[in-house]
This record gives structure tokens, C-alpha cells and sequence, in this order.
């Protein structure tokens, strides 16, 4: 026996109405997506830089006292042309002798808000006092580690970044928003 009613009757023990709840235009995004329109989305580069024996990577962004703003990190990538290891940091102090103070750019091109954040970048080891948030090994080639937000920066608090050791080209690229 052929079945020729597959839907319920509006008269029958099962039937639902459905109401459709869409509205135009239906758009779903990440934060970072609002974060970049909104003009609060930030990238900071080492590009490609080579490390001498022992040596590391290092990038830190440093949130200052009574900025007012609270950072978000979305994401850390980057490449090494050698194994490595990639280390995030809370707190930390990157050498000023050699360093250097690369400029965080807004993704939303043109845009002129600019970042809270002070920079430093620098090869050598991490100084001062600081904790581990995570620690990978990473092989030769590109890395990507989404962090959606999850590691957050107040004012008063300073997030170091360090790949190596030594002997290879390594780059990291920082994306972060602040509200």
C-alpha cells in the first residue's frame, strides 16, 4: 500500500505549526568580525626574522594602567623555517637594548582608531617575572592557534610571546581586539 500522505493534517493528533524566525539579513560571525567593523580589531607582526643560536622570538603588548580597555587576544600565527617551541606568557620583560616597537595596525583599513597597547619585540630570552599560559612544540612550517578571546589582557597586565630556540627564521603574528 502506497503511502500518499506523508504530512500530518491539521486535524490530526501531530500536528505543529511552525513559525519561521528569520529575519533578513541572516549573518553569522565571530567577534573578531564585529571587533574589525567596528574598527577595535588589531594585528602586531614580528614578520620574518632571524634568530641567532640560543636565541628567541619574542613579542610582548603591555596594556598600561588606566587605559580603559580591555584586550581580547582572537589569535597567534605564524611560521619557523626549524622545530621550535611557541610559549605564551603573562607578564615578562623583553630586553630594551636591541629592541624594537612595531606599530599594531587596525584591520579596518583606513580607520584611525588606534591601539592601547605598547609593543616591544626583541631576540633573547624572556626576562623578569612571568607565568606560562601554554606551551607548544612546533615543527617546521606555519602554526595557527585560535584563541576566539579566550586569554584576556586588563589594564595593568602585559602578555609576552616567545618562539625559538635559535638557528632558523621564525615570524609571529598577533590579532586582538579591545573594548
Amino acid at each position: 500500500m502506497t503511502n500518499t500522505n506523508v504530512f500530518n493534517q491539521s486535524n490530526g493528533p501531530l500536528f505543529t505549526q511552525l513559525t519561521n524566525t528569520f529575519a533578513a539579513p541572516g549573518i553569522g560571525a565571530a567577534p573578531d568580525t564585529g571587533a574589525a567593523a567596528a574598527g577595535s580589531f588589531f594585528a602586531l607582526t614580528t614578520i620574518n626574522s632571524s634568530l641567532p643560536s640560543n636565541q628567541n622570538l619574542l613579542l610582548q603588548i603591555v596594556n598600561a594602567s588606566g587605559s580603559g580597555r580591555t584586550v581580547r587576544i582572537a589569535g597567534l600565527f605564524g611560521g619557523t623555517t626549524a622545530a621550535a617551541t611557541l610559549v605564551v606568557y603573562s607578564g615578562g620583560t623583553v630586553a630594551i637594548p636591541g629592541s624594537v616597537t612595531p606599530v599594531p595596525v587596525n584591520t579596518l583599513l583606513g580607520n584611525t582608531n588606534t591601539s592601547i597597547v605598547t609593543t616591544r619585540q626583541n631576540t633573547g630570552t624572556l626576562g623578569g617575572t612571568f607565568t606560562s599560559l601554554l606551551s607548544m612544540p612546533l615543527t617546521a612550517g606555519m602554526y595557527t592557534l585560535d584563541l576566539n578571546g579566550s586569554i584576556v589582557v586588563p589594564p595593568g597586565q602585559t602578555l609576552s610571546i616567545s618562539v625559538g630556540t635559535g638557528n632558523q627564521t621564525a615570524a609571529i603574528n598577533l590579532f586582538w581586539w579591545e573594548f
